[in-house]
């Protein structure tokens, strides 16, 4: 294989290689995404509550 082929297949490889990362980022993000917005709902719930009692 010549320096440009190298080139070409390393290059194929990192971008197969990032879809594979980003499609398990994406995975774990929307599998976590229903508890982090109920934990969110909780706190700015918990927020309101806390400023209202202090005023």
């Amino acid at each position: 294989m010549s320096g440009g082929n190298k080139n070409l297949v390393v290059t194929i490889l990192a971008i197969i290689g990032g879809l594979v990362v980003a499609g398990w980022v994406l995975k774990i993000t929307f599998s976590l995404l229903g508890p982090l917005i109920l934990i969110g709902l909780a706190v700015l719930i918990y927020l309101m509550f806390f400023k209202k009692g202090a005023r």
